[in-house]
């Protein structure tokens, strides 16, 4: 099916909660960090984002925000991806991930974007 209702977790601990997808195939939900994080100040923080249509597309692409919740400092991540379906019929996602940070000024601005 691989729709992204439900509880996901990384190889890293790190775990993804989903809201069932509306009728336009977005979705809400919160993500989790794991303790591979290594940073006790992110807490549990929120998240929204869509995928393709799986009546279209059977492994469908998928994309998601986190505005992490941090106590010090503002950050995002943006995540875009793929659900696969193996031969077992077990799916999994695979997906790469871009960070931001906020920066003091513009001459801070390389350093931002992980």
């Amino acid at each position: 099916q691989c729709l992204l209702s439900g509880s996901w977790r990384s190889d890293t601990g790190c775990r993804m909660v989903v809201s069932t997808l509306d009728k336009d195939n977005r979705f809400w939900g919160f993500y989790l960090p794991g303790p591979a994080a290594g940073n006790s100040e992110l807490l549990t923080s929120p998240l929204e984002g869509s995928q393709q249509d799986t009546q279209l597309v059977p492994q469908p692409i998928f994309h998601f925000t986190v505005n992490w919740q941090l106590r010090e400092a503002a950050r995002t991540t943006v995540f875009l991806g793929q659900c696969y379906i193996d031969t077992n019929g077990e799916e999994t996602l695979h997906a790469l991930w871009l960070l931001r940070e906020v920066a003091d000024s513009p001459d801070e601005d390389w350093k931002a974007t992980r």
